[in-house]
């Protein structure tokens, strides 16, 4: 009787050393099959020097979309972008006897440097846009702080519409006089 007591101990302590043996051994081809796929998925970047340039030309193809889609001025004065200068305009107001006049000259933020080529390209495209913009508003929208905000986004919005080589983030009037 003690001598199958004795198998049975045995048999129970041999099948717990297997048990063991099996967890390490699933640890381990884990932590082998892990390395391997983080070596090969990290090798494929390092090894294609153009990867980088694409991935940034993405980024920024991305976000002219999105402010194509979503025109709103950029706030991100940290980071402000290439200044493109425009001359002065000096526009007629909307009013019903035609005595308002709106002096101003306009800077406007680009979202890269290449932008400039297009910019001079279209000259005067964006100049009668904006010239266009700006005369068909009252002296009541542009004279508070929230119609010249609102004046922007409509300027920005137009202008990205016919931009392909980036955006405009942001205009500034560097002078604004309304008589």
């Amino acid at each position: 009787m003690a001598d199958v007591v004795e198998e049975k101990q045995s048999k129970k302590g041999g099948g717990k050393i297997l048990i063991i043996i099996i967890a390490a051994i699933l640890v381990l081809l884990l932590a082998v099959g892990g390395l391997t796929v983080f070596l090969l998925l990290g090798d494929d970047n390092s090894q294609d020097p153009n990867m980088a340039q694409q991935q940034i030309q993405t980024q920024q193809n991305m976000q002219t979309q999105n402010v194509r889609a979503n025109p709103k001025r950029a706030n991100d004065y940290a980071n402000m972008g290439p200044i493109y200068p425009l001359d002065q305009f000096i526009v007629n107001l909307l009013s019903e006897n035609g005595s308002r006049f709106l002096k101003t000259k306009i800077d406007m933020e680009q979202s890269n440097e290449l932008l400039t080529p297009e910019l001079d390209k279209k000259k005067a495209l964006l100049r009668d846009i904006i010239i266009r913009t700006l005369s068909s508003k009252t002296y009541e929208e542009v004279s508070t702080a929230k119609g010249k905000d609102r004046l922007k986004d409509e300027i920005v919005g137009k202008i990205n519409e016919v931009l392909s080589d980036g955006f405009i983030k942001n205009i500034y009037f560097t002078d604004f006089v309304v008589q």
